[in-house]
């Protein structure tokens, strides 16, 4: 038996603040991601940069989620999970108003400072659901889904009124983001002012790097983040190269976003349901062609409802992915170690995407290319689902128990 510290409080109290704590940071960790691709032509004729700084701003935050994951569970070890959240909330809001100053450097430091923070959150917050709420991972990770989600796609859909509405290029959109994040710092070190924080026992998450499970999971989430931040970053694009106004595309994105909510919700519901998680990899790759297809090759008729699809589709994918880090753990070590993993590996493979995309885009002067890429993307991705999906287990990383 473990001899872990706990914290002194009564469970219940100590659901609660979890569940605040887990709300009210999903909230806060897309807007960075999904603000700038609405702006950036705004960006671009304000501070004369190339479509390259372009490409550099859409992939670094990327790689700066792969990069960073990796020290997240050395993190939460040292300090704790709360102590670590709210960390990376001040990391967050420092971020978030140094991008907001105006110039393409602070644009870009303060990028790289928010994918810090959001690469660690991202980690420790399913090792804290796995903590708290071990018998309904599903449900706690529908709610942390959903709001990730959500933020996003309020996000996208109000920084370009907001920034006419305060006769601002993208500055003041930019460091609004700032607010939620302050409000959910300050609510958050209230809610858990008595919280012990307590360090963790040492742990071997090294061992998860020579289990192939682990490896499937991490390949799963890797593609699945690729085709999502494709879509951040050339979605407005794509659109307005099938005819549609600028305006319009930017309001795709945030109903895109929008309808990502819905997905990463009801999928991680349907996980409690079943042990095999196979089936809805089926089904959530045949929707994610479907949506590709429909908005780079169908009719202009069909850019909406193939948006709506691609959203519901990647909604649900990115909450299949995220719940398959506690669903393979059987402990919370075990899930923030597999969560560093999978989110480490997986979304330096993800900075791979955006680029490619840009890339074969240029040289072929179509989106044919790009879509073909996207096709084998995603059968990379089923591929990687259909063994990641299976009822197993990785071994535990705790140093104190014998994984059976």
């Amino acid at each position: 038996m473990s001899t872990r510290t706990q914290s002194a409080r009564p469970v219940g109290t100590a659901a609660v603040a979890t569940l605040v704590l887990v709300v009210l940071v999903a909230l806060a960790l897309r807007p960075p991601f999904t603000s700038v691709a609405p702006l950036f032509e705004r960006i671009q004729q304000d501070l004369a940069v190339s479509n390259t700084f372009g490409g550099v701003l859409t992939t670094l935050p990327v790689v700066c989620l792969g990069a960073f994951a990796f020290v997240a569970p050395k993190l939460r070890q040292r300090f704790g999970d709360e102590k670590v959240v709210v960390g990376c909330l001040v990391v967050l809001l420092v971020g978030n108003s140094l991008r907001a100053l105006g110039s393409a450097w602070t644009l870009l430091t303060g990028t790289v400072v928010v994918g810090a923070g959001i690469a660690v959150a991202n980690v420790a917050l399913p090792g804290l659901i796995k903590r708290d709420f071990p018998d309904n991972v599903p449900v706690i990770t529908a709610v942390y889904t959903m709001c990730l989600t959500l933020g996003g796609a309020i996000a996208a859909s109000v920084v370009v009124p907001i920034g006419n509405a305060l006769a601002s290029q993208w500055q003041a959109p930019l460091g609004l983001l700032a607010v939620p994040v302050l409000v959910a710092l300050v609510i958050s070190v209230f809610a858990l002012r008595r919280s012990s924080g307590a360090p963790q026992l040492p742990s071997r998450p090294g061992r998860l790097w020579r289990n192939p499970v682990a490896w499937q999971v991490t390949v799963f989430m890797g593609l699945q983040s690729a085709m999502a931040y494709v879509v951040f970053g050339w979605l407005p694009t794509m659109l307005q190269s099938r005819g549609m106004s600028a305006e319009l595309a930017g309001l795709a994105l945030g109903v895109q976003a929008a309808v990502q909510a819905a997905g990463s919700m009801t999928v991680p519901m349907l996980c409690r349901r079943f042990r095999d998680q196979r089936p809805i990899a089926v089904v959530l790759a045949v929707l994610v062609v479907l949506g590709f297809t429909g908005i780079l090759a169908g009719p202009p008729a069909g850019l909406w409802p193939a948006t709506v699809v691609l959203g519901l589709a990647q909604g649900a994918a990115f909450g299949l992915a995220l719940t398959l880090f506690g669903l393979r753990s059987p402990d919370s070590d075990t899930t923030t170690a597999l969560s560093g993993m999978a989110q480490g590996g997986g979304y330096l493979i993800a900075a791979a995407g955006p680029l490619l995309i840009g890339l074969l885009h240029d040289l072929s002067g179509n989106w044919t290319v790009p879509l073909v890429l996207l096709l084998a993307c995603s059968a990379g991705w089923l591929g990687a689902g259909l063994l990641a999906g299976r009822p197993v287990q990785v071994p535990s990383v705790r140093g104190d128990v014998t994984h059976r």
